[in-house]
């Protein structure tokens, strides 16, 4: 998207502030975001996120929780470790409908699709991975075992019929495989321009995989949760842009949260859409009131529906 389609749209989003009524009344408490590994976006949008909480809500005292992002988050939601979390549309979707990797149908209610996330399959630019078909029988880690990328990524070999060395490394572990070429690839889900895969840019040039081509298949085999999406160019110095798979992302919780805790979220992240965007974003992922409460099967809390009824008049 434009700068100025961006502009335009939390504009839109500002025009709804002066709809909002009242604020959370009920007791004191502490409130939770499991979020994301340090240097994603995950962690940097939950941090914004409980930030402008802390300072609409002075009854909550929230913070961000790092973690290692999609299928951890659920089972925290799950668990009661965690109060929201930020889940892909496509992990949480298999979490509602009991597939794997869960055992048993997850509750999950959505408060909003907040963003979109970029796969991002990233290579060596000195390196002989190109395309797809060239990581045949070769090592990618396709992120760390309790993340989202762990989904994607293996319905994304598997549709396309590469075979692959699979390892699961955190990000950090990730980016330091492939510098040292332990890996010829790894797959990573994020916003663009991820800034650690910046810094790896300067140090050791890397190139991004285009994913267009394996996308109908994809579409075909789990549904529209996944689009395209492009890397515009001049990301990690890329000389034209790539066209690469997109994922939503959720803020999810449980059915079991007052809906006036899930009110005061739904309210911030209308409001306030305009201070949740993390600095690095380059306008190609953001809050966009349109799509908020496009969660797809997995249903709006009852109170975020009545709080965007309320807001929208």
């Amino acid at each position: 998207m434009t700068f100025s389609r961006r502009t335009a749209l939390l504009g839109g989003l500002a025009l709804l502030t002066g709809c909002a009524t009242g604020g959370y009344q009920g007791p004191e408490r502490s409130l939770t975001i499991a979020a994301g590994e340090s240097g994603g976006f995950y962690l940097a949008f939950a941090e914004l996120l409980a930030a402008e909480l802390n300072r609409a809500e002075p009854r909550l005292r929230c913070t961000a929780a790092p973690t290692e992002a999609s299928v951890a988050n659920v089972q925290r939601v799950r668990e009661g470790t965690a109060d929201l979390g930020l889940v892909l549309a496509d992990v949480a979707q298999s979490a509602v409908a009991g597939k794997p990797p869960f055992g048993e149908a997850v509750p999950l209610r959505a408060l909003g699709r907040v963003y979109e996330n970029y796969l991002q399959l990233v290579v060596r630019a000195d390196g002989p991975v190109r395309t797809l078909a060239d990581l045949a029988g070769r090592t990618v880690s396709l992120g760390a075992a309790g993340s989202g990328a762990a989904q994607s990524g293996q319905r994304l070999f598997e549709t396309a019929g590469i075979p692959l060395a699979v390892q699961h490394f955190p990000f950090a572990e990730a980016i330091a495989a492939l510098r040292e070429r332990r890996v010829d690839a790894f797959l990573w889900s994020g916003g663009v321009p991820t800034p650690a895969l910046t810094e790896l840019d300067q140090a050791t040039p890397i190139a991004l995989v285009a994913l267009d081509g394996v996308l109908p298949a994809l579409r075909a085999a789990y549904g529209p949760v996944y689009e395209e999406v492009r890397v515009p160019a001049g990301v990690y110095r890329a000389p034209r842009e790539v066209p690469t798979i997109g994922v939503a992302n959720l803020l999810v919780t449980s059915a079991a949260l007052p809906d006036e805790l899930a009110a005061a979220v739904v309210r911030v992240l209308v409001n306030r859409a305009a201070d949740l965007v993390p600095a690095q974003a380059v306008g190609t992922q953001f809050l966009d009131v349109r799509t908020l409460i496009g969660t797809g099967t997995v249903p709006l809390h009852p109170g975020a529906a009545n709080a965007y009824r309320d807001l929208h008049g």
